[in-house]
């Protein structure tokens, strides 16, 4: 049985902090052998939570230089004031240090409980446990690391050639459904090695998650946390542009489809998995607007 490993270009390393109540793995890293371009997709929730609104800042101005992603589950770090900015911040100044590169190039993910301020004693004393098993096989691990209520961890990948190279996209992902309250979160972190400038990284992945992500509902509540994360090395040597990003971004929505799938089948307490199929609308917007009344409708 094959390993599942990101795309080439990144390394792995999960491990245990003690933010977790049940002691499983509940910290993470995803490091990129240089600087690699980025894209994010966000909650629509008008509260957000301060991962979310420090990696959007971040990728606002740096979205062409970013090195790593750290992840911690157990801590929604939502709803936490200034004392959760800072902790963010310090995330990302805590991986940074462990991976020598400057904390801007850091991205922050959190899912867990809302309302609790992070520990983040725990999450340094994590860190530097895992930095030094940084491996390209540790991929699996990352993805056992950021669940929550998840019953088993999602991963997903594709290959397609591209400029005559082959070209490789690999992701993660986590959800679940909100409880205790809103205490589960929808977290993706997704990897290529082609070369795509940033705004054109930025416009697949918003066109993968319309496809994938925003067409999943498990209980018709957002979170504070919703985000996707889409990292892009470079080293296969192939360079996506405007001539063959359809191309590119057929493969990834191909790989968002599948962990939106994962994650509609492993919703909390669900026993069905339900498509809904709408024919005849006049534009796509209006399908994916009826599908989702339908499938939000309680009745």
């Amino acid at each position: 049985m094959s390993v599942f490993r990101f795309a080439p270009g990144f390394r792995a390393a999960a491990g245990r902090c003690g933010l977790k109540q049940s002691g499983n793995p509940d910290i993470s890293l995803l490091v990129a052998a240089g600087p690699c371009t980025a894209a994010g997709v966000f909650t629509t929730s008008l509260v957000k939570a301060a991962p979310v609104l420090y990696d959007q800042a971040l990728l606002a101005e740096n979205a062409a230089a970013v090195r790593a992603v750290i992840t911690n589950a157990g801590c929604a770090n939502a709803c936490t004031g200034a004392q959760g900015d800072a902790a963010a911040r310090e995330m990302a100044e805590l991986a940074a240090a462990a991976i020598g590169c400057s904390a801007a190039e850091v991205l922050v993910l959190s899912t867990g409980v809302i309302g609790v301020q992070l520990n983040t004693a725990k999450v340094a004393a994590g860190v530097q446990a895992i930095a030094p098993a940084l491996a390209a096989d540790q991929a699996q691990a990352l993805a056992e690391a950021i669940m929550t209520t998840d019953t088993r961890p999602k991963t997903a990948s594709a290959t397609v050639t591209i400029e005559g190279v082959p070209v490789t996209v690999a992701g993660v992902a986590k959800g679940a459904g909100m409880i205790h309250p809103m205490m589960a979160t929808m977290l993706s972190i997704i990897t290529t090695d082609a070369r795509v400038p940033a705004p054109l990284l930025q416009a697949a992945l918003r066109e993968a998650c319309d496809a994938s992500f925003n067409c999943v509902t498990v209980d018709g509540d957002p979170s504070t946390n919703d985000t996707a994360l889409l990292l892009a090395s470079g080293v296969a040597g192939a360079t996506i542009g405007p001539a063959n990003l359809a191309q590119f971004t057929a493969v990834l929505t191909d790989v968002c489809v599948d962990l939106a799938r994962q994650i509609a089948a492993d919703g909390e307490g669900a026993t069905k998995f339900v498509t809904v199929t709408v024919s005849g609308a006049r534009a796509v917007a209006d399908a994916r607007t009826i599908a989702r009344t339908i499938a939000r409708s309680p009745l």
